[in-house]
């Protein structure tokens, strides 16, 4: 069911936004070559608790997660794009990272993600990531009362396309609010004045992610961790945002964190 929420409400929704954007930018600032994955997740599990949030991710278990999660951040590495479960990886040089965190405050939701390059990066991949974000800003301008979902979507194409970039649909955005997941599904791809229509208080989350030469994706023996078929790179960025009469309002907005 699709629920759209009251003014009051979505102003409720602003410190979870808040506090997933400050775990993400506070993650990204520390991250560096030889950090390891499972020190990320104790890292974001002590800000949790020192918050009085709850995470969206520890007892996680959808039907395509081959158990419960387990931990409380996606840590996503060069050919892995999604649900990348932390081990026991200290990060090298030049390692494309994603990190994908959403949690609840005041029994609100919030979810984001972000690419980024520890250490000397690759020219493609910095490429990558710079498509997910704008494909990301295009979403979100095109998130605006009287547009539909299929707008959302195919402003989201239409900057993967541009270069030269193919499109998984089966994992995309979707709705945000009591719990992480819910409706509308909002995918990668889609036609223009098709699907739902945005409404005030529509609160969603827009994650483009593309991979760089597939989209194609094969699931790594732990169950979770999604990765090209074929081992070329993958990048993700994600925003929860609110449709509001005056325009989008990003809630996980990271700008001058």
């Amino acid at each position: 069911m699709i629920e759209l929420r009251t003014p009051a409400e979505i102003e409720q929704m602003r410190p979870a936004g808040r506090f997933v954007a400050e775990v993400l930018a506070t993650l990204r600032e520390e991250t560096k070559v030889g950090t390891n994955l499972l020190a990320l997740d104790r890292r974001a599990h002590d800000m949790i608790r020192r918050a009085g949030a709850e995470s969206c991710y520890i007892d996680y278990h959808p039907s395509f997660g081959a158990s419960p999660f387990g931990k409380v951040i996606c840590t996503s590495i060069n050919d892995a794009v999604l649900h990348g479960l932390p081990f026991d990886y200290a990060l090298r040089d030049g390692d494309l990272v994603t990190l994908d965190f959403a949690a609840s405050v005041d029994g609100w939701v919030a979810d984001s993600a972000v690419s980024f390059v520890v250490g000397t990066p690759r020219d493609e991949d910095l490429a990558l990531i710079d498509t997910t974000e704008r494909a990301l800003d295009a979403a979100i301008a095109a998130a605006t009362v009287g547009n539909r979902i299929g707008d959302i979507s195919a402003a989201i194409a239409a900057v993967a396309r541009g270069e030269g970039l193919s499109i998984n649909t089966d994992f995309g955005g979707h709705g945000v609010g009591r719990i992480m997941h819910g409706d509308p599904h909002v995918p990668n791809d889609g036609r223009p004045g098709r699907g739902f229509p945005l409404k005030p208080g529509l609160v969603i989350a827009i994650e483009p992610w593309f991979l760089q030469t597939t989209d194609e994706l094969i699931t790594d023996p732990d169950g979770w961790t999604l990765r090209s078929a074929d081992g070329s790179r993958g990048a993700h960025s994600e925003h929860t945002i609110a449709i509001t009469e005056d325009g989008p309002i990003v809630l996980t907005d990271r700008a001058g964190l």
